[in-house]
């Protein structure tokens, strides 16, 4: 069964390193906490759509590329 939450959690990390932005910088700027954004990142938590929306606009990017095939 595929787990949805941590293919998402990878698809943000990736993005956010190829942007060369630490969590913490990226949570701040998404107003998420960044203990929370870790456990977006691991796949632990479904994050939201807001979460997720916030997070792309973040890094200037769509919210398409956060979300797997």
């Amino acid at each position: 069964m595929r787990n949805i939450a941590k293919e998402v959690g990878e698809l943000i990390l990736s993005q956010r390193k190829a942007r060369n932005l630490s969590q913490e910088a990226l949570a701040a700027k998404s107003k998420i906490d960044r203990s929370y954004m870790g456990r977006i990142e691991r796949g632990e938590v479904n994050v939201t759509l807001k979460a997720l929306w916030d997070i792309a606009a973040s890094m200037g990017i769509s919210v398409k590329l956060l979300i797997p095939d």
